[in-house]
């Protein structure tokens, strides 16, 4: 089938990207389904740095590819032997498919799965090539999904099926920031009630962070950025406490004088994780969900991990199980606990990515939420 969606073919672009425009929305080809996969017709998409970090260079792709992987939509077609999922169904769409019998997936770590892990390296999907070719040729899936695009075609696993009273321009949120920031609170670091936290970057990952630690009983919860709006947002979803990098010191020694339980850093950057390290206290535990380049190099002092007891932990896509956290995550949000939607800076059209790009990378915006069939789609702005 004929449909529409935002292809970039040079890696890395130049900023600033209205103008180097290295999103080209276009018409392609997308295969129908085969057995264990679905189409999709894509309701939202969220702009996020993990888009971002494709076009700049951080984090290199096989190219020509088909952006976006955190998305939500409804299903239009259903490949043989798919079970749990029919026409109609919405779903969220997540960027680490499984495939259910390597060891990472047998373990309950989907997030690790290994077989997915090396589609998403080669911009496959889990069953084998690309569905999505335009006039040159074949384009990559980008983590499974390839969102930024009218409709798509995913593996099973990349689904989760949720109740159709969930606005789609929310639920897209799900699969992404809110899995990421959701799960490295209570999975990756397990905060318990009462513990104190702090997380540096307020972006979507961050700021879900932020609520996630809030609904789940830790006082304070600190939040750290720069910029002041987003500070502000961060009090009104679950912070009780905000402040600028430099104004830190100041507050630890006013709201956690033994310092914190947990620090969670989302912006990426070895710079801030050691500062994030450098203000959790004994036995305290420091979780990156940050993608930095992949040439940095950390660097702790050592003999505190050992002789205070600390921990220092990666949290890949929250350490998350989707099938049981998106729908848990959405109960919650039901329930007034998890703000998602105040985490939403603006609703674009496909041909506003370039544009949105900027805006992400000038860290004014949140979440962008692209709406591939409510506006023109025509052209690379």
């Amino acid at each position: 089938m004929k449909i529409h969606g935002a292809v970039l073919r040079k890696s890395p672009a130049a900023s600033p990207f209205a103008e180097s425009r290295p999103l080209d929305v276009v018409e392609l080809e997308l295969d129908d389904p085969r057995p264990g996969e679905l189409l999709i017709r894509i309701e939202a998409a969220g702009v996020c740095h993990s888009d971002l970090s494709v076009i700049d260079g951080n984090r290199p792709r096989p190219l020509p590819m088909l952006l976006g992987h955190e998305a939500a939509g409804v299903v239009e077609a259903v490949g043989e032997g798919v079970r749990g999922v029919g026409e109609g169904d919405h779903v969220v769409l997540v960027y680490v498919p499984s495939c259910g019998a390597c060891r990472f997936c047998m373990s309950g770590r989907p997030a690790l799965c290994t077989t997915a892990m090396a589609a998403n390296g080669t911009g496959d999907l889990v069953g084998g090539g690309t569905r999505i070719r335009d006039s040159a040729g074949e384009v990559r899936h980008h983590l499974g999904v390839s969102g930024f695009a009218t409709h798509a075609v995913v593996d099973r696993s990349s689904a989760v099926v949720i109740d159709k009273d969930v606005p789609l321009g929310t639920a897209a949120l799900f699969g992404c920031a809110m899995l990421t920031g959701y799960g490295a609170v209570n999975h990756t670091a397990g905060l318990r009630p009462g513990e104190s936290a702090v997380v540096f970057g307020l972006g979507g990952v961050g700021l879900a962070a932020v609520m996630s630690a809030a609904a789940a009983g830790a006082y304070p919860v600190v939040a750290v950025d720069p910029l002041p709006e987003k500070r502000d947002l961060a009090l009104r979803i679950g912070a009780t406490h905000a402040c600028a990098p430099g104004e830190l010191d100041a507050l630890v020694s006013e709201v956690a004088p033994g310092k914190f339980d947990w620090a969670f850093e989302a912006v990426g950057s070895v710079k801030v994780f050691e500062q994030a390290y450098a203000v959790t206290g004994r036995g305290g535990g420091t979780v990156s969900a940050g993608l930095p380049h992949p040439d940095s190099v950390l660097q702790l002092p050592a003999l505190s991990i050992v002789a205070e007891n600390r921990r220092v932990l990666g949290s890949y896509m929250g350490t998350a199980q989707p099938a049981v956290d998106v729908p848990a995550m959405i109960s919650l949000w039901k329930a007034g606990r998890l703000p998602v939607d105040q985490l939403v800076s603006a609703e674009l059209g496909l041909a506003d990515l370039n544009r949105a790009m900027d805006e992400l990378a000038s860290g004014r915006a949140v979440r962008q939420v692209i709406r591939p069939g409510r506006t023109g789609v025509g052209g690379s702005q």
